[in-house]
């Protein structure tokens, strides 16, 4: 008995047999197109799903956008941080306020925001870049009304006031176009 050597291991031919491959590969469910016309190669791409997906088609320009408004709200944030009288004044063309704690204060939002528009610029991701994007058009939006309040309670036109307004619709528009493009679905070729 203890001569007795165990049978060679047989070798299963039905994976060479390119009949009992497709066979194989229907049952999985791999193979054939999805509802998305999706072609899947591996029951694990199939359920892990395809990252081409779910990468974003930017719209032009996104990024060149991106990036200005982070500049730009880093530069009045240190401004405002550093030179509240000076802001103030370019805005409003008037004397200053008795306390520059309020514009601080702006200055110090104004860089959190900035940190987010620093953080969205470098991101793949479409739901957070459509969250900048909308905390961009929410912060304009009330800037504007704000402004245009302030204006008509002072009963004066600044010229900076007015530029600050007509920047601020402008920037309203591109910031909510970019919102919709990225939320665009991509159209099936």
């Amino acid at each position: 008995m203890a001569g007795k050597q165990p049978p060679p291991l047989m070798k299963k031919h039905s994976q060479t047999d390119l009949v009992s491959r497709l066979k194989t590969r229907k049952i999985l469910g791999v193979g054939g197109e999805d509802d998305d016309g999706e072609v899947h190669r591996s029951k694990i791409s199939q359920v892990l799903g395809n990252e081409i997906k779910f990468a974003v088609r930017e719209p032009l320009g996104l990024r060149v956008w991106q990036l200005v408004s982070a500049i730009m709200f880093s530069g009045v944030a240190i401004m405002a941080l550093a030179f509240p009288d000076q802001l103030y004044d370019a805005v409003f063309e008037e004397e200053s306020v008795s306390s520059k704690t309020p514009v601080r204060l702006y200055g110090g939002a104004l860089l959190s925001i900035a940190l987010i528009m620093w953080n969205a610029l470098y991101t793949a991701e479409k739901v957070i870049i459509r969250w900048s994007l909308l905390t961009e058009a929410c912060y304009f939006t009330v800037q504007f009304l704000v402004t245009t309040f302030s204006l008509v309670e002072s009963s004066r036109i600044a010229t900076g006031a007015v530029l600050l307004l007509v920047s601020r619709v402008l920037f309203i528009l591109i910031s909510i176009y970019y919102y919709y493009q990225v939320g665009r679905r991509p159209k099936k070729v």
